[in-house]
């Protein structure tokens, strides 16, 4: 099993779309990150509470599930409240509650993006990875 590049910076992946999961966790594995999946926002909350090293929550906003995107990256921040956080969605976003220091991409974007997006997140936080290979 091989390090991660990015400083072992591991993420965090919210999405209920397998294909749209798959996508992003292979560009991730392949930029040098370790990646967590979750399919519904409860999921996610399991996998943080279980302890697991989580540093950027990316996460779609539309989740089946009785929490949407919003909502668990608040509840997030209120156990981790320096974690850095991506949303993402197709849809069209009426009223945003984006919590502070996030950052909002939307579909389709490059899987690629994602990785540049945290880099930019981990080094703006002084975190690890800001050095990671380009």
């Amino acid at each position: 099993m091989s390090q991660p590049m990015n400083g072992g910076v591991t993420v965090l992946i919210v999405e209920d779309e397998p294909l749209v999961l798959d996508m992003i966790s292979q560009e991730l594995v392949d930029q040098g990150f370790a990646v967590l999946e979750a399919d519904t926002a409860e999921a996610a909350l399991s996998i943080i509470e279980s302890g697991q090293t989580v540093d950027v929550l990316f996460t779609d906003i539309r989740l089946p599930g009785e929490m949407d995107g919003w909502r668990l990256a608040a509840t997030v921040r209120e156990q981790k409240p320096e974690l850095p956080v991506i949303y993402a969605t197709g849809y069209t976003v009426e009223r945003a509650s984006q919590v502070p220091g996030s950052v909002f991409l939307k579909k389709p974007y490059r899987p690629s993006a994602i990785a540049e997006t945290i880099r930019s997140l981990m080094g703006s936080n002084g975190g690890p990875g800001a050095n990671g290979p380009n």
